[in-house]
């Protein structure tokens, strides 16, 4: 079963490996992300980070959608991992029973649009306009989604950080 699903522009790394993966006690990781799964480099480099007590898979957006589908995920705990908020939607809209979202590291390497400066929304959430609409978007499911970067930090209602 899903544990929740993260969204953070760097996919896995230190936070991802020891602190989010240990404090869930998540035995799986899948990582939904057009780019990683079509690039050995950096696959190679999401497997070097990642943490030793959980199996990864990097998937496609689309296919990672048919995995978290298959009735076998039920008996696993998954914490699933996305770049960006065009992608969160996507999964929400293709995957029933996520029962949280939680968005960490986003905007500060993310794709950036010509002139244009992202609004601050925390110490480690940047977006632009459209992709606040995204964000809009997946408030849209009920479904629990809170902003933290680290287990550590207090979690916060996206909708209040976003000034929704």
């Amino acid at each position: 079963m899903i544990n929740h699903i993260r969204l953070d522009e760097r996919l896995i790394h230190g936070q991802v490996a020891i602190k989010w993966s240990r404090h869930t006690g998540v035995n799986r990781i899948i990582v939904a992300n057009d780019d990683a799964a079509k690039n050995p480099i950096i696959q190679k480099s999401l497997m070097m980070a990642a943490p030793t007590t959980a199996k990864v898979a990097i998937k496609t957006v689309e296919d990672a959608i048919t995995l978290l589908n298959d009735p076998r995920c039920e008996a696993l705990k998954i914490m699933v991992i996305v770049s960006n908020p065009k992608d969160l939607n996507k999964v929400l809209e293709n995957v029933k029973g996520i029962p949280q979202i939680i968005v960490g590291n986003y905007g500060r390497v993310a794709p950036k649009h010509d002139g244009e400066v992202r609004k601050t929304f925390g110490s480690n959430l940047y977006a632009y306009d459209d992709e606040v609409e995204d964000f809009k978007k997946a408030l849209t499911y009920n479904i629990p989604c809170v902003y933290q970067t680290t287990p550590e930090d207090p979690a916060e209602d996206l909708k209040k950080v976003l000034g929704l």
